[in-house]
């Protein structure tokens, strides 16, 4: 069973806000390289089926898969560079409180993939409350 991560997005409000500090601050064709402090202990089971899980203002919204987990340098400058796939999939939006770093998620306690075809393109605040009260 695959385990992911969890990070909270700082920065950008909406999916479409990282997207586009994306275009804007990496060069076309560079791989998506999200990096972290510390290396993963369990990094093997991330890279085996596994995706990295981002909150935006209390709530995941999306997910994407991950493709590598590696740790740069040594010593006291080592650092992980987590590589992701590019496409990013929108899930059901979940609360989640604040914390800091990143943390495992278990894929039983994932949110589940949206069908964007029977939703359409919900604003993330009116989905969120939604959620909240039982009706998505």
């Amino acid at each position: 069973m695959a385990l992911h991560m969890i990070k909270l997005v700082v920065g950008c409000d909406t999916i479409e806000d990282l997207l586009d500090w994306r275009r804007g601050n990496t060069a076309p064709g560079q791989p998506w390289i999200l990096r972290t402090r510390q290396t993963p202990k369990r990094a093997a089971e991330m890279v085996d089926g596994g995706s990295i899980y981002r909150v935006f203002k209390g709530a995941i919204l999306c997910r994407q898969r991950i493709l590598s987990v590696e740790t740069v340098g040594a010593g006291p400058n080592a650092r992980c560079e987590v590589t992701l796939h590019e496409e990013l999939v929108r899930v059901a939006p979940t609360p989640r409180r604040a914390f800091q770093g990143w943390r495992y998620l278990e894929a039983r306690d994932a949110p589940e993939d949206l069908a964007l075809e029977a939703f359409g393109e919900a604003p993330p605040e009116l989905a969120r409350q939604l959620r909240e009260i039982g009706a998505w």
